[in-house]
This record gives structure tokens, sequence and C-alpha cells, in this order.
């Protein structure tokens, strides 16, 4: 039995590679959690694809035991968080489960968007945050510079900041105290019903579901049976345990301590995230305000390169979007692509990680759409529709106007790459909200259409201001603006794979670079292959490539005129023939670079 004044339940959040990974790695080495010869850096990263970006995608918790310098030992709940935009939700969940925040900021580069969005997160979960200057020891580092920027830009006191280095170890001790001593102990009554959150959930080829959950009144023992209250299912469970990092089993779960159990589950879709656990006898009456599920901004269609790979798609796809509450999917069918599913994600970096892991985890061959955004349409008759996918477009005659989402974007960068960014904005239709000064960095608020946003406007970002810039947005609302649907068509056929909405105004400029694409990414036949991008019946823009072609009147050495004629009329014919019946083969690389828009 755990006295709860001895558990502290706290994560780490900051703007990407401030060293957030880092920094747990040095607390599960300095408390002695995992053996020295079974260290490795990114301990929590544990995916591959984790591991080889360099970036946290999933919020992993390792319980820590610290013999603080007051005598007592406190278990430390620790939840490592990712830092990219299109994570956000993890983030959000895992504010949940936990009282306190370290704050990271890295004292090279200062506070970026990112920490501000994540520090605003912590606060709406009402977190006591201590901020942390991480690298320290860079030649570049600027303790005194960041701590006002703090004071400045969020409004927190960072004058008892704790300084480290999480790569040398300087100052993780103080860190430990810190956490001791700064962040509040978890609430909770032993006594009361059970009541404990669902935070995460994934698939183990041998457990079956694993179930992590954070209880807030009651306890949890094993052989005992649950009830999930948003679902009803009623469940034996067989195995209670506590993470560091490897599973290890304990005999029962008290108040304010977080841990995971495994309870023959077979469907991770039984087990949603922010469910409400209790115990099926005298069970508690009112549920715990679950989370609001994520919105899904991103759409695109994952179809098998093998027609015959469709049901293992869906196998692999339930699967994983058990482990990520905030990827959606549904099944669609293409005339060129046969069947497969219309998928949403939270944004692009969503989107690759999801299809590398569908790859590799699942051993899938897959071709992905064009990446688009949610439109609504207005009828004539004044009904509304969403539309996914822009191949789906109704009939112009019936539609009134079409509305597109909205953000607002938040970009902190220094002043000399000002100018750039703000062409940048002013390019993709942005509207300028506010423009204010953090020392010698701008933090600009722009309003601008998602769908500018979605392909690559992050990185046309990092390209302008050299990697300096950093980014984020949240959906504010739809507005009517004149968008059109442009369907590309290949040697006189739609690809609807293909097919976009654009703005009217830009439409032109987007299908020339289209086509010019196209006209390089796909190989050349044995007959010439119109390219051509349409707005309805009006061809706007149009590229052809040339045909392969033997030299048929090779073989006639001098000689009548006529005779070569004939053979070459011979051979226009049968070009002709062959393109009727053709078919063109559209390489999966070339759906993928030809969506990459540059300038």
């Amino acid at each position: 039995m755990t006295d709860l004044a001895k558990i502290r339940n706290f994560s780490i959040v900051a703007h990407i590679d401030h060293g957030k990974s880092t920094l747990a790695d040095r607390l599960i080495q300095l408390t002695g959690t995992v053996a020295e010869r079974d260290m490795k850096a990114q301990m929590l990263d544990s995916m591959d694809i984790e591991r080889e970006r360099g970036i946290t995608i999933k919020a992993n918790t390792v319980r820590i035991e610290y013999p603080a310098k007051d005598g007592h030992t406190y278990i430390l709940n620790l939840i490592d968080t990712p830092g990219h935009v299109d994570f956000a939700y993890e983030v959000s969940r895992s504010m949940r489960a936990v009282e306190g925040s370290l704050l990271v900021v890295d004292a090279s580069q200062g506070v970026e968007a990112q920490t501000l969005a994540n520090v605003y997160q912590a606060l709406d979960a009402n977190h006591e945050i201590v901020p942390v200057l991480n690298k320290i020891d860079l030649p570049a580092a600027e303790p005194d510079q960041v701590r006002a920027q703090i004071e400045d830009v969020i409004g927190l006191d960072a004058s008892d900041a704790v300084l480290i280095s999480a790569k040398s170890g300087l100052g993780i001790p103080e860190v430990l105290e810190a956490i001791v001593t700064r962040l509040p102990a978890p609430k909770g009554e032993r006594n009361a019903p059970l009541k404990a959150m669902l935070v995460d959930s994934w698939y183990d080829a041998y457990l079956g579901v694993v179930v992590m959950i954070r209880v807030m009144d009651g306890v949890i023992r094993k052989g005992e049976r649950i009830k999930m209250m948003q679902t009803g299912a009623v469940y034996g469970i067989d195995t209670l345990a506590v993470l560091k990092p490897k599973m290890v089993a304990i005999p029962e779960l008290g108040p304010g301590e977080i841990g995971v159990f495994t309870a023959s589950i077979k469907q991770v879709r039984d087990t949603r995230v922010g469910d409400t656990i209790t115990h099926e006898k005298k069970g508690c009456t009112t549920a715990l305000p679950g989370f609001k599920p994520a919105q899904p901004v991103v759409f695109c269609g994952l179809f098998p390169v093998d027609a015959n790979d469709f049901e293992a798609l869906r196998e692999a796809i339930e699967k994983l979007a058990l482990n990520d509450a905030s990827f959606s999917y549904e099944m669609e069918t293409s005339a060129a692509l046969g069947f497969g599913f219309r998928c949403g994600f939270l944004g692009l970096l969503h989107l690759e990680v999801v299809r590398d892991r569908l790859e590799r985890e699942y051993d899938l061959d897959l071709i992905t759409t064009a990446p688009s955004v949610v439109y609504r349409i207005h009828m004539r008759d004044g009904s509304v529709q969403e539309l996914h996918n822009p191949a789906d477009m109704p009939d112009l005659t019936h539609v009134d106007h079409i509305e597109e989402p909205r953000i607002k974007a938040t970009i902190m960068v220094p002043d000399e790459y000002l100018g750039d960014v703000l062409k940048l904005c002013q390019d993709r239709r942005g509207i300028q909200l506010e423009l204010t000064y953090a020392g010698s960095r701008a933090m600009v608020v722009y309003d601008l259409p998602l769908n500018e946003v979605v392909f690559d406007f992050y990185d046309r970002l990092k390209s302008v201001t050299k990697g300096y810039a950093s980014f984020d947005y949240q959906i504010t609302d739809y507005r009517e603006d004149t968008l059109v649907k442009m369907s590309l068509l290949v040697n006189d056929e739609p690809v609807d794979a293909l097919a976009m909405m654009v703005h009217r105004d830009r439409a032109e400029m987007r299908g020339r670079a289209m086509c010019e694409k196209l006209k390089d990414l796909i190989p050349r036949h044995m007959f010439k292959i119109p390219i051509q991008a349409a707005i309805g019946g009006r061809v706007i823009a149009r590229e052809t490539i040339a045909a392969l072609r033997k030299d048929v009147t090779a073989k006639c050495y001098g000689g009548d005129v006529s005779r070569k004629k004939k053979l070459l009329d011979k051979q226009k014919a049968g070009k002709k023939k062959m393109r009727q019946f053709g078919k063109v083969e559209i390489p999966q690389q070339a759906f993928i670079s030809a969506l990459k828009m540059d300038n």
C-alpha cells in the first residue's frame, strides 16, 4: 500500500528536439530503474520508427523509485510526451493522467511555438509547472535571456528554473528534488468505489490488449471483475503491472497510481481511450469526463498495391487504430485503385508515420492518394454535405457555395527571416492577425486556409528560415471561398487519386505545375500520352509525353520515298490503335512526388 503523499505524477513537455526523451533517460539512469547494461538512448521510444526519426510519437510511461533527501522514498510516474503538433492529442491525453509538468526549454533556442502550445495544454489541465532549462553546456546557451523570455511570452515565473544538461547528466539530481518538493501529490480516496481512467491501450501479440490506467479513487486488484462504463463490457483482471519500462507484476494499484492490466480483451476497439473503469459490483455511479475525440484534419486514401492484400490491410488498420485514438478510417472504392480505406489524420507527419508503420509492422505495400482536408458543401436545397474526397464532388449545378476550414497559426521566427515568412503566408492566402516581439524574435499570428498548410507549408517554412522558425496551429472555423475541383487526366482518363480542391485564382498555376511534374515522373510508353489538368470540362493545362519509337525506316537504303512513307503510316496507325487500348502505368512514387508541390 503506497502513501499518497509519496507519489508524484508528472509529464515532460517541450518543443521538438529540446531534450524531453534525453531527460527521461537521465532520470531513469540516475535512479537505477533500468540496469546499466540495459540502458540505451531514448529508452522510452520503443518503436523502430521513433528511434530512426529521433522523434517521440506515442506518449510513454515509466515508474521510478527515488530516495529523496528527506529520507523518504517517492514513487515518480513519468510520462514522456511527443513535441510535434501532429501528436498534440497524445500530449493532451497524458496531461489528464498527471498533476504536474516539467517544461523543458532549450537554453540556446529559447521559447518556440510548440513550447507555448504544450504549456497552454498543461495550464488547461491545472498543472503545477516547473521550468527546466536544458543544454546549458552549449556555448550558445543564454539562460538569463531565456528565463526572461519564459516570463514575457508565457507569463511563468522562471527565476527558480532548474539549469541542466540532459546529455551530460548535469543538474539531474536537482530536477528530481524539484519534482518531489515543487509538484503536488495526487488526491484520491482509498475507500471509495473504484474509479480509474483509461489513458491508453495497445495490442500485444502474446498478452492481447494491454490497458494503461490512472486510478483516481479506490483500489484495483488482480482477479477482480471490472466494467468499462462507456461500453458496459465486463472483464476479469489477469495481470496487474507497473511499467519500469518492462512490465513488473504487482498485487494491487491504489489511488494516484498509474499502471497497466490485461484482461483477455480480444479487440482493441473494446477499450476506448478516456473511458472510466470501475468494479462490476458496487462500482462508482458517475463517469469521469472523457477526452473529446480528436478531429482528423487531413484525409487520404490507403490502397493495397495488390488487391489480394485488402483483408490484411483491414486487419492491420484495425490493430493500429486501437493504439492510436486520433486515427480514423472508413472503407472506400476507387475506379483506378480498387478497394481501400479513407483515413483521417491529424497532419502530414501523422499520415507518414501511420503509413510507415503499416508497411513495416504488417508488411504491406500501399498506395496513398492525395491528402485533402474536409470541405463543407452547401447545396441549393439548404442541406450541407461534408466532402472528404475531391473525387466525390457533387454536380456543381446543385451546389450553392463551398466552405473550407481555416486555422490560426502561430509562428515564432528570428527577425531577419520575418519578411520571407510574411511573404510565404501571403502566398498561401493568409490574413495577418497580429505581430509582436519577444526579444529579437517575432511572433506572427496568421489566419490561413488549412488546405494550403497541409501539403508542404512546414517544409517551406523551415527552408525559408534555415530551420529557425517554429510553427503551431489550431483549427478555428469554416469560411466560404471560391474553390473548384481540379481533376487530372492521363491519356484522357481521370486519375481520381490525383483529384484536388484548389482556389480558383491559383488553379492554373497549380494545374500547370502538376502536369509538368507528372511529365517527368510517368515513364514513356510506346504511344504518346497527353496529361491534362481540367476544371469541369475546361482543360487549363496540358503536357505530352512523347512516345518511344522504333526506327522502322532503318532497313531502307535509298530507294523510293513512298516506301518509307508507307512504313511510317503503318507505324502511325499502330500507335493510334495502341493509344486507344493502351493502359498507362503510373508508378507509386509518381503519386507521392507529384503531391509535394514546390513553388
